[in-house]
Parts: C-alpha cells; sequence; structure tokens
C-alpha cells in the first residue's frame, strides 16, 4: 500500500530538528509536522508526504518493520553495518556466494546516494537541462521563456526516486538472503555489536556508514537555517535568491540548476578557482559557462558571519564575505546550501571496543586491503580516511573487494571486485554540470609531477569532432588523455563534454585493466560520436609511431 506510511503518522515518527519547518522555510507553511522517520535517528527525513515519499520509505526504513530472531549463539560470517551503497553491496553479495550475512540500517535504506544524493540531484539536473535548451535560439525553433514549475520538477524527481528505491530495498536485501536490522549499530567489541536489544555476533564485519555534509565553524551559520544535500531535496518553493557556499561539484550542479530554473545564484568559493582537483582548463570552462548563465561567482572568498531574520514567505540571510583586495560585501539570499565537502559517519558506533582506530572528521584508518586495527573488520566507502575514493561507485567496488578479501581469501576475484587492494583501482568521477567535467586517475600533468611520474599528454578538441559540431557542443570542450612517458600506460584521464561521465567509461576501462592507448586506437569507434574524440587521443600516440616508406620505395 503505498500511502500507508502517509495515512497514519502517529507513534514515536516525527520531525528532528534538522527538519522542523522553521529551518526549512517557506515550504513547510501550512502543511503537517510529521515525518515518517524516527524521531531519535538523527535523520532529517524526506518531505513532503505525498504518495511518491511513501512508497519510498515503504521500500527503506518500512513502518512496522520487524527484526530477525536468531539464537543467542548465533554467528554471522559478516555483518555489515550501514545501507548504503557499501553496506548493500557486502551483506547481499555474501549472501549470495552462501555466507550467513545481515545489514544494519539506522536511517534510510539506499544512503544518501539514492534518498538525497545522486538520484535526486540528477532529476533535477534533467529538467533544468530541458529548461536550458527551450531558451536556445540556434536550434532552428523560436526559443521561449521556459518558465519552471518548480513544485513539478520536485514532484518528477519524488516520483522517479521511488520508482528505483525497490533496487536498495529492505525486502530486496532480505530476498538476496542476509537478515535485515532496522536501528542503530553500537559494537560492543572485537565480534559483536547491538541494534537495539539484540546482540549480534560475527566473524567478520564491513563498516559502511557513509557520510554527511560538513558544516564550517561560520559565526551565525549553525543559528541560520541553511540547506544541505540532505534537506534541499524537501523543497517545494523555487527560492528566488540562492547562495552555493563552496564551488565543488554538488555545489556547482545545484547552482546551475537552479540558475536554470530562475533563481538569482551566487556560488562562495574559498579556494582560488571551482573544482581545485580537477584540470584547470576544465574548470575554467564550467566557470565561464555558469557565469554566461547568470550564475555570479566568487573565488578566494573569506566568509566572516551569516545572520539570517525570519519572514514568509522566505527567509532574509545575510552572509558578510570577505574578498581580497576589496571592501567586505553582504550578499543576501533566502536559501543557502552549505556544499564544503563531507565528513565520515564514524562517531558513536563504539569503534573503541571494537579495537578499530579512527578519528572523526577524517574516518576510519584502513590498510591497503581495507581491514582496520581490528582484522577482522573491514571499512569502505564514505567511511575510510581516504577522501579520494569516497563515490558511490567506488563504495561498491570497495565492498566486493571487503567480502572477498574477509570470507574468500585465496581464491580467484569476482568479477565485480576489480582488485583486492586500494593502491591497484583506478577512481573515476564526474561532476554533472554541463558540461561534464570527468576523471579518472591523475587529472592533469602537474598533479602527475606531484607523484613522480613523467608524462606524456594526448589531447583532442570537441571543436574538431563532427558529433561535437553537429549539437551545437560548449566551446572550449576536450579530451585530454595522459600516459607514463614513452608508453602508452594510462595513467589519467580529463574529458569536458557534454556527456563526459559516458565517454569516460571507455577510458577506465583501459587504465583499470592496463590496456594501454595503443588498443584504443586499434579499436573502431562508430561514427559521429563523441567517442571518437577519444580515439584521436589515442591516434595521436600511434601515429608517431609509424613507420614511414623510404622516399623511393
Amino acid at each position: 500500500k503505498p500511502l500507508a506510511q502517509a495515512e497514519t503518522l502517529e507513534g514515536n515518527f516525527s520531525v528532528p530538528p534538522a527538519a522542523s519547518p522553521s529551518r526549512m522555510g517557506p515550504a513547510w507553511s501550512g502543511e503537517k509536522a510529521e515525518a515518517p522517520v524516527p524521531a531519535d535517528s538523527g535523520h532529517a527525513g524526506v518531505w513532503p508526504l505525498d504518495e511518491h515519499n511513501a512508497r519510498l520509505l515503504d521500500c527503506v526504513h518500512p513502518r512496522g518493520w520487524e527484526n530477525p530472531e536468531r539464537p543467542a549463539d548465533f554467528v554471522y560470517d559478516l555483518v555489515a553495518v550501514g545501507a548504503g551503497s557499501g553496506g548493500l553491496v557486502s551483506a547481499k553479495q555474501s549472501a549470495r556466494r552462501g555466507a550467513r550475512s545481515a545489514l544494519v540500517e539506522q536511517h534510510l535504506a539506499g544512503g544518501d546516494c539514492l534518498n538525497v544524493g545522486c538520484v535526486p540531484s540528477k532529476a533535477l539536473l534533467r529538467c533544468a537541462r530541458a529548461a536550458a535548451e527551450t531558451r536556445r535560439a540556434d536550434l532552428g525553433m523560436e526559443p521561449s521563456l521556459g518558465d519552471v514549475h518548480f513544485s513539478k520538477v520536485m514532484q518528477r524527481m519524488r516520483r522517479l526516486r521511488a520508482q528505483i528505491a525497490p533496487v536498495d530495498s529492505c525486502e530486496t536485501t532480505v530476498k538476496a538472503g542476509a537478515d535485515m536490522y532496522i536501528g542503530k549499530a553500537t559494537f560492543t567489541g572485537p565480534h559483536e555489536l547491538t541494534v537495539g536489544e539484540k546482540c549480534l555476533k560475527f566473524r567478520k564485519a564491513v563498516i559502511a556508514t557513509g557520510g554527511r555534509a560538513k558544516v564550517p565553524p561560520i559565526p551565525g551559520l549553525a543559528e541560520a537555517p541553511y540547506l544541505t544535500n540532505a534537506t534541499l531535496f524537501n523543497l517545494t518553493e523555487l527560492p528566488p535568491r540562492f547562495v552555493v557556499l563552496g564551488g565543488g561539484p554538488i555545489g556547482l550542479e545545484m547552482a546551475q540548476a537552479f540558475r536554470r530554473f530562475r533563481s538569482q545564484v551566487t556560488v562562495l568559493e574559498g579556494m582560488g578557482r571551482i573544482l581545485g582537483p580537477e584540470d584547470a582548463d576544465a574548470a575554467a570552462v564550467v566557470h565561464r559557462t555558469l557565469e554566461h548563465e547568470g550564475v555570479r561567482i566568487l573565488t578566494s572568498v573569506s566568509v566572516k558571519s551569516v545572520q539570517h531574520t525570519a519572514g514568509k514567505p522566505w527567509p532574509e540571510i545575510r552572509i558578510e564575505v570577505g574578498l581580497p583586495g576589496k571592501e567586505a560585501e553582504t550578499i543576501c539570499c533566502n536559501a543557502l546550501l552549505v556544499a564544503t565537502g563531507r565528513a565520515p559517519n564514524v562517531e558513536g558506533l563504539g569503534l573503541e571496543a571494537a579495537g578499530v582506530d579512527f578519528k572523526p572528521g577524517l574516518g576510519v584508518k584502513v590498510n591497503d586491503d581495507l581491514s582496520t586495527t581490528n582484522p577482522d573488520i573491514l571499512a569502505v566507502g564514505d567511511a575510510i580516511d581516504r577522501p579520494e575514493f569516497r563515490f558511490t561507485h567506488m563504495a561498491g567496488a570497495m565492498a566486493g573487494m571487503a567480502v572477498q578479501n574477509a570470507l574468500f581469501e585465496g581464491e580467484d576475484l569476482p568479477v565485480n571486485a576489480p582488485s583486492r587492494r586500494l593502491s591497484e583501482l583506478v577512481v573515476p568521477r564526474c561532476t554533472y554540470t554541463e558540461p561534464e567535467v570527468a576523471s579518472c586517475g591523475v587529472s592533469n600533468a602537474e598533479a602527475a609531477k606531484a607523484k613522480g611520474i613523467d608524462v606524456d599528454a594526448y589531447t583532442s578538441q570537441l571543436d574538431d569532432n563532427d558529433r561535437g559540431i553537429l549539437e551545437g557542443a560548449e566551446a572550449g570542450g576536450f579530451v585530454t588523455i595522459l600516459c607514463r612517458k614513452g608508453t602508452d600506460e594510462i595513467v589519467g584521464a580529463t574529458v569536458l563534454a557534454e556527456r563526459a561521465g559516458d565517454m569516460l567509461a571507455e577510458l577506465t576501462l583501459a587504465a583499470q585493466n592496463r590496456l594501454g592507448l595503443a588498443a584504443v586506437a586499434r579499436t573502431v569507434h562508430p561514427y559521429p560520436t563523441m567517442g571518437e574524440a577519444v580515439q584521436q587521443c589515442a591516434l595521436q600516440y600511434s601515429r608517431a609511431r609509424w613507420r614511414k616508406l623510404s622516399p623511393g620505395a
């Protein structure tokens, strides 16, 4: 019954402070204050309580769920804590391979990615792209104002999120053969943890508790009605003025989307440029594109304080910023998104009792095989002390590694575990602005040099790609591939294009499996595609090595 949770909201289900109407602004005016998430769960919940969110919650936090009953002497082969990508893969894969497995989740199964991350954000980006397309005058159609009905955009997002949710549901975990527990996990020893009144004993465990938005200690920010990714997707009305604190992937994606929805948008970045870890040329193109669309981007900014005044329909938020060589400026907005990085969820788990070393704000200390200071407990995903691996897809890959290393050491790798060691993984990443910035391995020659790697760089411009020309691709798009100097070994790549993330997959495949750039050059690519730009880079390597006929031969 998809409306089961929306119809009955009494009992211990209420809104935690982080999701209260006073913090979240006008989208909740006149609405019921209850949300079907336990008040002691610490999760901000989902809103509004329509049929789509009811369907979502039926999957990821089903009401009346009864935790399994096991004998007191029952020992699990593997217990995963946290039902995001890492925990779901750990529990399901081990169960399907014959292990007695369990999964514990305190909040919402599916983790941030399904509920408040990858899935809802990409739904918004699709609508934002459609709005931008309608305003273009170079496609042979009369451009329109492209008015956006924000409430319908958010309704579509909730509907599609609920459609995807069954893949990560509690029921699906049980069907895979694992026990599913809803509640807070607390380690009480090196081989046991509690969930409520129940004690779970285990041979091996995987910590997959994910991360949360990192909120900087700015005077007045904690008291202000700011948004994070955990609350942004609860909005039902479009804020007229929208400020993003942070010029990383999350911040820039939402900045472009909300500008295309017709908010006035400002991005505040403390570093000298946006997208700091990525190729500088790619970041510069994204910067120019967003500014051309009307996003104001300020870099090298120091935020001095945040003040706010309650109001209807929106609060008034005032941000005092310092700019290099200029007087302090006050920027006013109605909604402030904090997107200044992520912090691992490692506090309050009882890791001390389990003999697991960790540092608040940094994560669980792991070895190259994902083991912790307790060799029988492994950690994956956003919970570990390796920020370069904090992506949903990497959490899933690490989970496959963890299952293999914990339970099947000495056997051949399963198909979805690329390696046994972190150091052997090639990490693909993508910022889903338009154009997208996608990269794997080392993203630029400077980063390679810092790691002591001398490289040859091969670049192909999308301005010269037939499909790019026909699609009206953004000026400045390119593919750059870095190879170890004098060889075709791919050590990194950057793609700046409309579908850069899709194009990067080929290069990640080649780099992870050491196929070499020559193999890419020998592979026939269909015409006309953006993927030909990848092959053009590879052909630069091959053509330099062609044997040529001698004169008169």
